[in-house]
């Protein structure tokens, strides 16, 4: 049974790029107060370490072979260590944010992050307070801003799913048994929502946003 020294923060550094990792660990050596107790160099790893040592952080890579940052977070967070996770990475899209954020990471960080401010990032996750690089704030309060995206009906889906299959409107109206006319205003409609301005550009968005399937689907 590991003991744990509560004047000491214990940690754990999840990365599978080997220099990264060592860099890591190179600046955390000389703070006072924190103790890099293990290293992983895949997701699966990282959490079998973390179950085995209980440290107090664990910082995870997001990009990794074997398990990524996420599940593996979804993973520490579901365990019976008690681990906070904070995200240490180089990907800074709404996605990977989101993702990580709904796993159960307290925080996310760049990796370009100082030294000053990742020891800062490990004494406030440890204490249970959420972290988050600049970026990744400004990126989270600009989607809460965005209004909400329209939904499509059902029929302008399978518009749009026939045009991702390359059909002229003509053609969508047969496939669906509708006028040419009432594909336009389908489509019009979709422009509309999708804010996008032709149909290349609306199957593009939507599949994005994860509204359609891949061509042939329909």
């Amino acid at each position: 049974m590991t003991v744990k020294d509560p004047a000491r923060l214990r940690i754990v550094v999840v990365d599978d790029h080997t220099v990264m990792r060592a860099g890591v660990v190179a600046l955390l050596a000389p703070e006072p107060g924190i103790e890099v107790v293990g290293e992983a160099d895949d997701g699966r790893a990282g959490v079998a370490l973390v179950e085995e040592l209980r440290p107090d952080v664990a910082l995870l890579d997001l990009r990794m072979p074997v398990l990524d940052g996420v599940e593996a977070t979804r993973r520490i967070v579901a365990g019976p260590a008690g681990t906070r996770v904070l995200i240490l990475t180089t990907y800074d899209t709404d996605t990977d944010i989101e993702h990580a954020v709904e796993a159960g990471a307290i925080g996310y960080l760049l990796k370009d992050t100082s030294r000053e401010q990742l020891v800062d990032a490990i004494r406030s996750a440890a204490r249970g307070e959420t972290v988050l690089a600049p970026r990744v704030a400004q990126k989270l309060v600009a989607k809460m801003r965005r209004p909400a995206q329209a939904a499509l009906t059902a029929r302008e889906v399978d518009v749009l799913q026939a045009v991702s299959d390359g059909l002229s409107n003509a053609d969508i109206g047969r496939r669906l048994v509708i006028g040419e006319a009432t594909v336009k205003t389908h489509l019009l409609r979709v422009f509309a929502k999708l804010d996008v301005s032709d149909r290349t550009r609306a199957v593009v968005v939507a599949m994005e946003r994860g509204l359609l399937g891949r061509p042939g689907a329909g």
